[in-house]
């Protein structure tokens, strides 16, 4: 298995630490305001690395944080007047819900900044007995970026750049305009913890330093994130924490590309700005998820309705192919070509593109079993769908549930089934204009009718 590390910009065969175990972080959300499209795309695609670790028979130990005390949360606390706790809360069950209706699967893990302040505390006062960190007249406490010979490996960026680049007016508590907070002093008001250098909270950088090393050691097989996270959020970790514990933080760095809307990134500011609920009221949720699975987790993927219709396109070719046709059992079916093809293309830095390429091939597969009228065959080809389409949380649904979801259509399950009931009645009557006239007016309100040898079937557009 070769994956690209971000460290050394190259894709690398991948040697778990200890041997059939793989220990992963992934940076996950700041708890402020509903999940959106981008926070969709970094759940699902750790999610798919996660379950095609443990298809491949490693044992994954999987952390996924929340931050649930920093500046934005405590910002919009004050504009709905709640207690923060509240908001996080709140945030924290609506980032579950929207989860687990993409069928992401929970992380083994998910520890919460405000639970690990004595371990935050404890790795700030290493650092700064080590030299790495100072307490200012402020009573902030700041990490020396020039106590770090290696700051910038992660995003190639040059210290001597960033402080000549470094904005007018820095503060006069810094010694250096690079360096960064580890414990900010609390404002009058403000929720706060006591420290040995006064009340107040940890900086965002050192709750996920804490929390991973605290939950899978010093040293681990994965860290990824965002795309947005690269700098200066894991550059910051990687100083701390190797200056905290004298070992290298992590062996193999990996980002989820970024969400863009019409060729144009995804921003609040341009108003293209879109939360996963807004999206599932539209669209199935599966579909949402093939059309972030279907492209690899490291290219840009540009959110449209037309990139959308055409996800639901494909997913549903897939799902026709496992309509009426019961798999035999995954275990009575062994592996085939499609199996280590699948394998072959995952191996190579996670490619979904390419696995979902398999499945296509395999539904292909299903068809011409059909057709032949081998129904045995076709079931076998059924179990492999399934089976490959499990390690990406794909095609986990009954064929009927996702044609019938009920997606905000006018009509109901029952009265299609009625108007279904007087088409045949129409036509057992030899009334066709009648039978006609039913089918144009279901098709008007989104549903499509497949008449066959053993009946009629409806599905959603």
């Amino acid at each position: 298995m070769r994956i690209y590390n971000t460290l050394t910009q190259k894709k690398e065969e991948f040697k778990p630490i200890e041997p059939g175990k793989v220990r992963m972080y992934v940076c996950g959300m700041t708890v402020y305001d509903y999940c959106h499209l981008g926070h969709g795309r970094v759940l699902v695609a750790f999610d798919v690395i996660s379950r095609y670790l443990r298809h491949r028979g490693y044992d994954v130990h999987y952390v996924r944080n929340v931050t649930d005390i920093d500046d934005k949360i405590l910002r919009r606390a004050e504009e709905n007047g709640e207690v923060y706790t509240d908001l996080t809360e709140r945030m924290i069950d609506a980032m579950h819900e929207d989860e687990a209706r993409l069928g992401v699967q929970s992380p083994n893990e998910e520890p919460r900044a405000t639970a690990f302040i004595g371990e935050i505390i404890s790795m700030i006062e290493t650092l700064i007995a080590g030299g790495h960190a100072y307490a200012a007249d402020n009573g902030d406490v700041y990490f020396a970026v020039d106590s770090f010979p290696d700051y910038g490996k992660l995003s190639k960026k040059k210290l001597e750049d960033l402080v000549a680049g470094a904005r007018v007016g820095v503060q006069e508590a810094k010694r250096s305009p690079a360096d960064f907070a580890l414990w900010k002093a609390a404002k009058s008001g403000e929720v706060s913890w006591p420290s040995p250098w006064g009340d107040g909270r940890p900086g965002w950088h050192i709750e996920c330093s804490a929390m991973s090393t605290k939950c899978l050691g010093d040293t681990f097989d994965i860290h990824g994130g965002g795309p947005d996270l690269l700098f200066p959020h894991h550059e910051n970790e990687i100083a701390q924490s190797e200056c905290a514990t004298g070992h290298k933080f992590v062996h193999t760095w990996m980002h989820a590309g970024a969400i863009r809307v019409n060729k144009e990134k995804m921003s609040k500011s341009l108003g293209n700005f879109f939360t996963i609920r807004e999206i599932l009221e539209t669209y199935p949720a599966e579909v949402v998820r093939y059309f972030l699975v279907s492209s690899h987790y490291r290219s840009q993927v540009d959110y449209s309705a037309d990139s959308l219709a055409e996800a639901s396109r494909t997913l549903t070719k897939l799902y026709h192919a496992l309509r009426g046709v019961t798999p035999a059992s995954s275990d009575d079916v062994p592996e085939t070509e499609h199996d280590r093809r699948f394998a072959e293309v995952m191996d190579d830095d996670f490619n979904t593109a390419g696995a979902i390429a398999v499945l296509h091939a395999v539904a292909n597969d299903i068809n011409q079993h059909r057709r032949e009228g081998d129904e045995e065959k076709a079931a076998y080809s059924a179990a492999v769908l399934v089976r490959l389409g499990s390690v990406l949380g794909l095609l986990q649904q009954d064929p009927e549930a996702f044609f019938q979801a009920d997606t905000g259509s006018e009509l109901n399950a029952d009265d299609i089934e009625a108007m279904i009931q007087a088409r045949a009645e129409a036509r057992k009557a030899k009334d066709f204009a009648e039978s006609d006239r039913i089918r144009d007016e279901l098709l008007e309100k989104g549903i499509v009718l497949d008449d066959s040898r053993e009946g009629t079937t409806w599905r959603r557009a």
